[in-house]
């Protein structure tokens, strides 16, 4: 939802009815995560997408629909591989796709949940998107860390049991369809709660304010990361040379990299790049970076010879094999890139094969399912 949130807002505060279809599950090839979605605007316009284009027209269709009736619809799209050309999706994938119908009447947090995506503050929206007793569906429940839970699916229990696990979704960054029993029991079926997930962007950091730190920027920032770049030397670390970074900061890369984890500002979907390929700058650094509880990558730039240079600096230090082992240098996957701008689709590439488990081959030589399991 966070993709089509603006015009979702807008069409919201005209008092306009929506029509809202959102993935909410998927199997196999299925080309959008959960938490995509696509509105059906009261103008006829469609934003958004659920499925990179196969099922679209049957889900603006529903939407249409459900905007008339007010009855929210849980709908599956798939084909077999054996009828892979039929009406649903090519790829041979699954989608459970929930319509509902938004307006000021039908969800009045929103507005207040749109200020919390945009001031960066967690918050998790968990909907009933299956339950054998119709009153619940599309009843919602807002979980905040330390506040207290707005709005109620349906009893006491249930709320308790959606709210502990929306907590552990929000923390991880990852939206989720979680299953009950019909009260909220742990191990029962019946009941079905979507939890869309807003946490903050997830971090890249950037340290070595170089041509190649300009162009991992932009990257970054069109993956939906919060890119900041950070150099020890104020003549180069300038927004102007930066201006697709989020934040420029003149500062000892190491020093920085601390406080920021000193201050609970560096997670399990932190990226850290190190692009200076100066000693003076990378081991000190990298002896923070490396041992830091949780992020999701560290690399760092530099040939082959910088590469066992930089090595045995940190076995100097005290950085550990284990610790060592972490380390993604020289950065990036082998796709034969020498300007900044290929260089950085490289550690692009690796950051993303690194984070879904891909395995950077060629996808026409390799079997089986293309997007694995989420």
């Amino acid at each position: 939802m966070r993709d089509v949130l603006p015009e979702l807002l807008e069409w919201w505060r005209s008092g306009e009815s929506v029509g809202v279809g959102t993935v909410v599950a998927t199997f196999r090839s299925a080309p959008r995560p959960p938490g995509a979605s696509m509105l059906v605007g009261p103008d006829g316009t469609a934003v958004g997408s659920v499925s990179g284009g196969c099922v679209e027209g049957a889900v603006y269709e529903l939407g249409e629909s459900v905007v008339e009736t007010g009855v929210p619809v849980l709908e599956r799209y798939g084909v077999s591989d054996d009828d892979a050309f039929a009406v649903g999706l090519t790829c041979g994938g699954i989608l459970d796709v929930y319509v509902e119908k938004v307006d000021r009447e039908t969800f009045p947090e929103l507005g207040e949940i749109a200020e919390d995506v945009e001031a960066g503050r967690p918050v998790a929206l968990a909907t009933v998107i299956e339950h054998p007793d119709p009153a619940w569906l599309g009843r919602r429940l807002i979980v905040r860390p330390d506040l207290p839970v707005s709005g109620s699916l349906g009893s006491t229990r249930a709320d308790d049991a959606v709210h502990d696990d929306a907590l552990g979704l929000l923390a991880a960054g990852h939206n989720a369809t979680l299953t009950y029993g019909p009260d909220g029991e742990r191990r029962g079926e019946g009941m079905r709660v979507f939890v869309w997930a807003f946490a903050p962007k997830p971090r890249m950091l950037v340290f070595g304010a170089i041509d190649f730190a300009a162009a991992v920027a932009r990257v970054g920032s069109f993956l939906g990361y919060h890119v900041t770049v950070c150099d020890a030397r104020p003549v180069f670390a300038t927004n102007s040379r930066f201006p697709d970074a989020d934040e420029v900061v003149v500062d000892w890369p190491h020093r920085y990299l601390a406080a920021e984890a000193e201050a609970g500002r560096i997670d399990g979907r932190t990226v850290i790049t190190v692009l200076t390929h100066d000693p003076k700058f990378d081991v000190p650094l990298l002896e923070v970076a490396l041992r830091l509880p949780e992020v999701a990558y560290v690399g760092a730039m530099g040939s082959r010879r910088t590469h066992e240079d930089r090595l045995a600096r940190l076995r100097e230090a005290g950085v550990d094999e284990k610790e060592i082992a972490r380390l993604s240098s020289p950065i990036g996957l082998d796709l034969g890139a020498r300007t900044p701008e290929e260089t950085a689709i490289s550690i692009a590439a690796e950051i993303v094969a690194g984070r879904w488990g891909g395995t950077g081959e060629r996808l026409g030589t390799l079997d089986g399912r293309i997007h694995r399991d989420l």
